[in-house]
């Protein structure tokens, strides 16, 4: 059972709720502190102070004043008015890790509502009554304000819900779950719309397939070395250590061991070759460099799912209520262009090294990694389809945090594209396990064609455990699900898992 505190929510806890566990509750000492700083804003409605959020306008509009008796309605209104959200629905997991953000962010005891708000979002995790949010609307900067719109709706019986793939009305489904919708007190619907959970979950998630595909680079780059019978001698630690980066000399030490013991590489030791293509020879300076931004990029993440992105923050114990920026996006913004950035350059790389494996004049394999070459394509169209998404990729990369346009009549001014940042990145993990999915499969297939020389135990034990899913090419057939299975391994880690115990530095 997982125990909500708004402060210990690690990134392997967000993955598994996203995945699909729902044992979650709120823990006792949040409860309690949400209860405290409950108490301190009606104590701040009955005195009869003007506090923005509570009982004033939004954004251009703070400077009007609501009256008590309006102050409900002022919530639902704001949500309501603010769920203008467009495009493709968000996909079930990132909505289940949105969820658990939110829950977690009301948890620290600083957005002043009560524990009924998260009781209910925690509710709807656990029966799978999972919001229809789009992913498009937000500037990232008042939080990501339509999207979590409407992750909010249905609280009180409005928007849609998808229930284990049906989609429908939110009223529908609360009664079939038993579930009341909320009335919202003040303060609530501001802290439900202001944060960046939407942004922090998309981004996360996406981070955390990037992780793997850190660890799978290196593993599939010197597979495809070894087949290309390259020298290990650029990855000779001395040659690291002069320059020092810690990632670097990770990198070189899988790629040294996936090369080590293998009689494809000792066929060629003496060869008349005195260097190989950058692609192969700076996998280190190139894989390491990734190595060390992302390890750079964990702490902001970590830091982020532990953050309270609302505003105004109730402070219980010092009795004040103070409003500031928590919501802007930017940390997650910039962190999610640098990860698109990251993966654009491992699978521009990886691009680079199937195309050198298409090419008999520089494989000295048959062409596009086939016998009977001309009857058959062989990987010609795959390498194609890497080609496409490296090239789609570099336009993802492009940052979405250094643009900025003003919104709500220029109170709201600077704001940081965090959300467009955060879908761009997943986009453009996505399209870089594929295209290391595709290495995957050419290096494998490169590997045998070098028969009866044998590849050395890590290639050979990763080799083997992909073909528990792909055979063998040895005539043209339908591809697709070989693609597919091979991003499955790439994205889920399993090619690290196949050479875990023979291997350090993973």
């Amino acid at each position: 059972m997982l125990h909500i505190d708004g402060k210990s929510l690690s990134l392997a806890e967000l993955e598994r709720i996203a995945d699909g566990d729902n044992a979650v509750v709120l823990s006792g000492a949040s409860r309690a502190r949400m209860q405290k700083s409950r108490q301190l804003v009606d104590e701040m409605i009955r005195g009869g102070k003007a506090i923005y959020g509570i009982n004033t306008g939004f954004g251009k509009l703070s400077d009007v004043r609501i009256p008590g008796s309006d102050l409900q309605r002022l919530q639902k209104n704001l949500i309501v008015s603010h769920a203008c959200g467009v495009g493709a629905p968000l996909p079930a997991r990132e909505v289940r890790a949105l969820l658990l953000l939110k829950v977690n962010a009301l948890a620290t005891g600083y957005s002043g509502c009560r524990p009924e708000l998260a009781d209910f979002l925690l509710e709807m995790l656990r029966q799978e009554l999972l919001p229809v949010i789009p992913e498009k609307g937000s500037v990232g900067a008042s939080g990501d304000l339509a999207p979590l719109s409407h992750m909010a709706l249905p609280m009180f019986g409005l928007g849609e819900v998808d229930h284990r793939g049906r989609r429908m009305p939110a009223t529908a489904v609360l009664r079939e779950a038993g579930l009341a919708p909320l009335e919202l007190q003040a303060k609530e619907g501001i802290a439900l719309i202001n944060g960046t959970q939407f942004m922090t979950a998309v981004a996360a998630l996406a981070f955390l397939e990037a992780e793997r595909l850190v660890t799978t680079v290196d593993i599939v780059g010197g597979m495809s070395a070894e087949a290309m019978l390259c020298t290990d001698v650029a990855f000779d630690a001395r040659i690291q250590d002069a320059r020092g980066h810690a990632g670097q000399k990770r990198s070189a030490s899988v790629l040294r061991q996936m090369m080590a013991n293998s009689e494809i590489r000792e066929s060629h030791r003496n060869c008349a070759r005195v260097q190989d293509a950058y692609c192969f020879r700076c996998m280190p300076q190139v894989h390491g460099a990734v190595r060390d931004h992302i390890e750079h990029l964990r702490r902001i993440f970590s830091t982020e799912l532990n953050a309270c992105t609302d505003n105004p923050l109730v402070f219980a114990d010092d009795r004040q209520i103070l409003s500031g920026g928590n919501f802007h996006g930017h940390p997650i913004a910039a962190a999610a262009d640098m990860l698109a950035m990251l993966v654009t350059h491992l699978a521009n790389i990886s691009e680079r090294r199937i195309a050198f494996m298409m090419d008999p004049a520089l494989s000295e394999l048959p062409a596009f990694l086939v016998k009977s070459s001309g009857l058959n394509s062989g990987f010609m169209i795959p390498q194609v389809v890497a080609a496409s998404l490296v090239s789609e990729n570099k336009v993802l990369s492009h940052p979405a945090s250094v643009d900025s346009i003003p919104t709500s009549a220029n109170k709201e001014d600077y704001v940081s594209m965090g959300a467009a940042a955060a879908v761009k990145a997943r986009n453009a993990v996505h399209n870089a396990a594929t295209v290391l999915g595709i290495e995957l499969l050419c290096a494998c297939q490169a590997l045998e064609l070098r028969q009866p020389l044998k590849p050395g135990p890590n290639s050979a034990a990763v080799l083997a455990y992909v073909r528990q899913y792909v055979p063998r090419l040895d005539e043209d057939r339908l591809m697709v699900d070989d693609l597919h299975a091979a991003q499955r391994m790439v994205r889920r880690g399993e090619v690290g898992h196949a050479v875990g115990k023979l291997m350090v530095d993973l």
